[in-house]
């Protein structure tokens, strides 16, 4: 096989597949991985691919991030549903932690006019629409506000996570899969998630199944690290068996 021709099955395969690894394709082509390497190089110069690593991913995976309100747009009735699921998770005046994600911000809207709840987050706009509960107990994580997601992420965000221990943390991902976990486009984004499940006795995440083997560049977490993924009836079941091997409890709303 010319190297043309072993890069444009390479690049078909990352378009169909969303991503291709240096040793299974070396495997498959019967190539080495050096000459896989190659490949991959010449391909992200011609703008085709972007290397990462072990691998690369088309460039078509690449788009920008999407807005919270575009997200919060996006499945709402599902969003909401997830939320329902996991209101039935949080303790009776227990202390819960709610990052900045968009079926999160679903659970806002959920809580009774009587919860007692010591809530902390980073969402600016989930403060705001928290604020002045008689009930609640409100921490703001402060940091710099990422314009995309309203999150306030940072070292000021990350050293507050530091000193504290909270029953559960709801947090949402832009990617899950048995293999790779919980992913993010954004480096600061993963770093707070990450303090977040870090700090926290039980860890929920929150995610439709769109998200579901979506592999972005940034990790937070490995799915032995969360308690429970609450997710919808969409997901196949092979899908949520390979999720449940990982570690967590997978439940659908």
């Amino acid at each position: 096989m010319y190297a043309t021709e072993r890069q444009q099955r390479i690049l078909a395969q990352a378009r169909d597949d969303g991503r291709v690894e240096v040793a299974a394709l070396a495997e498959d082509l019967s190539v080495t991985p050096e000459t896989i390497r190659r490949d991959l190089t010449a391909l992200e110069q011609r703008g085709s691919v972007r290397r990462v690593h072990g691998g690369a991913i088309p460039v078509e995976r690449l788009v920008a991030e999407p807005t919270l309100a575009s997200r919060s747009a996006h499945l709402p009735d599902v969003k909401r549903r997830i939320a329902a699921r996991i209101m039935d998770e949080l303790p009776a005046g227990g202390t819960i932690l709610l990052d900045a994600g968009s079926t999160t911000h679903a659970l806002i809207d959920l809580l009774p006019d009587d919860a007692t709840f010591t809530i902390l987050t980073n969402s600016i706009p989930a403060a705001a629409a928290l604020a002045g509960r008689p009930g609640l107990t409100l921490y703001v994580l402060g940091g710099r506000v990422r314009g995309v997601t309203a999150a306030a992420v940072g070292d000021w965000a990350s050293a507050a996570l530091k000193g504290v221990v909270v029953d559960v943390a709801v947090i949402g991902t832009n990617g899950i899969s048995a293999a790779r976990g919980l992913t993010t486009p954004d480096q600061a984004e993963a770093e707070i998630k990450r303090a977040m499940v870090t700090s926290a006795r039980r860890v929920i995440v929150a995610t439709d199944s769109t998200k579901a083997g979506d592999d972005h560049l940034h990790r937070f977490a490995s799915l032995a690290e969360v308690d429970l993924v609450v997710t919808d009836a969409d997901l196949s079941e092979d899908v949520l068996d390979e999720l449940r091997e990982a570690g967590p409890e997978v439940v659908t709303a």
